[in-house]
């Protein structure tokens, strides 16, 4: 059988890596926070008509290959962040041989749902 994520976490593999996955949110969370700050202050600058460029771009590409960096520690695992501002994080696994996600959310203590690939946070269901 063919699957779409080649990465699939028992309960309590994911549950082990909430810890993990907490910080990384958070970090990423940050990091958006000042990247909005420093697309806002790029703009200002951009719009009185002056040549952006020097310490405030290097340090927003700093903030940028930060991002991509944080980001890269869900990719690497497979793991999906569904919706940042909700701390919305799905793991593939398997279930009965179907392939399914275990849905988390910041506020969650434990993993406790899950849902099909396609049906999303509407379709969950208890484990």
């Amino acid at each position: 059988m063919k699957y779409r994520f080649k990465i699939h976490y028992s309960r309590d593999e994911a549950r082990a890596l909430l810890p993990h996955v907490r910080l990384w949110l958070t970090r990423v969370q940050q990091l958006r926070e000042v990247l909005v700050k420093g697309e806002e202050s790029l703009g200002r600058l951009m719009t009185q008509g002056r040549d952006v460029g020097g310490p405030e771009v290097n340090a927003w590409l700093r903030e940028v290959a930060d991002m991509q960096e944080a980001l890269r520690e869900f990719q690497r695992r497979d793991i999906q962040l569904k919706d940042l501002d909700r701390g919305l994080v799905d793991f593939p696994a398997l279930m009965d041989g179907k392939e399914v996600f275990l849905c988390w959310e910041r506020d969650e203590d434990d993993i406790e749902f899950w849902h099909d690939l396609d049906a999303g946070y509407a379709g969950r269901e208890r484990l």
